[in-house]
């Protein structure tokens, strides 16, 4: 599309003049003039064109004068359009007044046309740049909206109704959440029923941030639920979960789990860890331990692969804490680490609290530490406690 350009000023051999200079840019369809010859006949002319990007208004005209003109081009507030002033050499006090203004630049009368010309080819190229920097903004707020749905997407596919088994709530306290760095984010919880006695409870952390973290947080929570929910070890469902991941692997993502499978009557819990953080239990009687986990290999690295599981007992009163490295690796604004023994404090001085009570604190404990650093990672927090 040409540049469309408005001419203001009152002598009519201006037309003529900007016509035969411009004659080859007109018939190569880079300039397109069109012309005004007071204020008031802009104002109706730009109406009209509403994409004339350039004025080259004269200052002294009757009716409506340049800096008028000047003016109410301001009140339209487009960013893309370049007002470039004239006027005679000896009237640099409404020229400089003009610039402080807004004016983009400036001609003297007798006009240098060679001078218009690269003056005006400065402001087409200033035009283009923010009409790309426009593009890109209603891109990025484009992108903006999308994530604002993605994260509330995600937000649903996690369970958010607590307590989730409220036929069997006088027999454990359940509770999670997931607060995520970014708009979207790559850890995830999960629990599910595998038969009236035993429950699946799953929490994971995906390698990387953002979309791709989030799509393979969706992809991973899927598959473990899929092949949880057939009853199966927990090792081998780690097992079953690598080999489908490492098919579907994109990048080289992978993804840290913990699948446990619980016993709601007995309170006995097999579990499997895929290179994840280590859970602590919190006793009833305020000790704080963690759990002994085999170092397993990430899920979705490496196909093939076996997988080690365990068992432990919790006892009435007990409260097994999942997390993320989000909460040992929060750093402060001297790059401390929260570490695995705050954690241990911060729950000694939660034991015996129920389970949201322990998240939230938890979590209250990971920005007192923080303080105004600003969150690195996804902080995902699930407890369940054998009441």
């Amino acid at each position: 599309m040409p540049v469309k350009i408005l001419s203001v000023d009152d002598e009519m051999d201006l037309e003529l003049l900007l016509t035969q200079y411009f004659r080859r840019k007109i018939r190569k369809g880079e300039y397109e003039f069109v012309f005004a010859h007071n204020g008031l006949e802009a104002l109706t002319m730009m109406l009209k064109h509403p994409d004339i990007e350039i004025v080259l208004s004269d200052i002294n005209m009757p009716e409506m004068d340049g800096l008028t003109l000047l003016a109410r081009i301001n009140e339209m507030r487009n960013p893309a359009l370049r007002v470039i002033m004239v006027s005679a050499y000896g009237d640099m006090g409404n020229i400089r007044q003009a610039m402080n203004n807004g004016a983009f630049d400036f001609a003297t009368k007798p006009i240098d046309l060679d001078d218009l010309s690269i003056t005006i080819e400065k402001a087409v190229k200033q035009i283009e740049y923010i009409k790309q920097s426009q593009k890109e903004h209603s891109q990025l707020e484009s992108l903006k909206g999308d994530l604002a749905v993605a994260s509330e997407i995600q937000q649903a596919i996690l369970p958010r109704v607590f307590p989730p088994f409220p036929e069997i709530s006088d027999r454990m306290d359940l509770a999670a959440l997931m607060t995520p760095a970014k708009d979207v984010g790559g850890d995830f919880y999960d629990f599910f029923r595998i038969d009236p006695e035993h429950i699946g409870i799953v929490i994971a952390d995906v390698s990387g941030k953002g979309i791709p973290a989030a799509i393979f947080m969706a992809v991973s929570r899927t598959l473990i639920r899929a092949v949880g929910m057939q009853g199966v070890t927990p090792e081998e469902c780690l097992k079953k979960s690598n080999n489908l991941l490492c098919m579907e692997s994109v990048n080289n993502m992978f993804v840290t789990v913990f699948y446990g499978i619980y016993d709601t009557t007995t309170g006995h819990l097999k579990y499997c860890n895929g290179g994840h953080n280590a859970p602590f239990i919190v006793h009833a009687n305020g000790k704080v331990e963690m759990m002994n986990v085999a170092p397993n290999c990430i899920v979705g690295a490496l196909d093939g692969i076996n997988y080690e599981g365990g068992e432990t007992q919790i006892d009435k009163g007990d409260t097994l804490v999942l997390y993320t490295d989000g909460v040992t690796e929060a750093v402060n604004t001297s790059f401390e680490e929260y570490g695995e023994q705050r954690t241990a404090d911060t729950l000694k001085t939660l034991a015996g609290k129920n389970c949201r009570e322990i998240i939230d604190g938890l979590l209250a404990g990971v920005r007192a530490h923080a303080g105004e650093a600003e969150q690195s990672d996804d902080i995902t927090i699930m407890a369940l406690k054998r009441t």
